[in-house]
């Protein structure tokens, strides 16, 4: 007599998941999986390093410590050029062979460590006259004013826009009267008198 049929084994719980689900994609404010390769970078975060970028070129400050580094290579290879030159000079002079091959010119290495120089100067001019406008502004005007990129100013003691401009004109105001009384008063010492119906 033969043997029943053993029953066969059914599918297990791994066969009957099925195959996994694809991965969700991050949204804007959640990290990337494992398996997720980083999205590209958000507008926001493109127009922040634009805006760092633009300010850094033009902060004279900023300008002068990454000229710095240029102005000590430029003066490192205007001495060797210096040197090699007065060197093949004074091999010609004595009667020797000079070495074969065109040496730098040192009228050019000096003429970029100049305009490196000029650079220089122009940078620290700048940030004197902008050091100079922060001076008056805080002794004319201590309060601060927000502006549209400068929001967080509103946040502590701060001046309107619309008491910030009477002020303004208050102040020209003041020194246009401050320059016609120096002026009368200079006419009246040379005894030149103004022409007939001006101010």
């Amino acid at each position: 007599m033969a043997a029943p049929p053993q029953p066969q084994p059914g599918p297990g719980p791994a066969a009957a998941s099925g195959p996994p689900p694809p991965p969700m994609p991050a949204g804007p404010g959640q990290a990337p999986g494992p398996g997720q390769a980083p999205g590209p970078p958000l507008p926001a975060q493109v127009a922040a390093a634009a805006a760092a970028a633009q300010a850094q070129d033009f902060d004279p400050v900023q300008r002068f410590k990454l000229l710095i580094p240029q102005l000590k290579e430029s003066l490192q290879t205007l001495m060797k050029v210096a040197a090699q030159n007065l060197m093949q000079n004074s091999n010609i002079d004595n009667g020797q062979k000079s070495a074969d091959g065109a040496l730098q010119r040192f009228d050019k290495s000096l003429e970029e460590f100049y305009a490196l120089c000029d650079q220089l100067e122009l940078c620290l001019r700048l940030a004197h006259e902008c050091l100079s406008q922060s001076f008056d502004s805080a002794k004319h005007s201590p309060t601060l004013v927000p502006t549209a990129t400068k929001p967080e100013a509103a946040a502590g003691e701060s001046l309107p826009y619309t008491q910030y401009l009477p002020l303004i004109k208050a102040q020209i105001a003041g020194a246009k009267d401050i320059h016609n009384a120096l002026l009368e008063g200079a006419n009246k010492i040379t005894g030149k008198l103004p022409p007939p119906g001006a101010p």
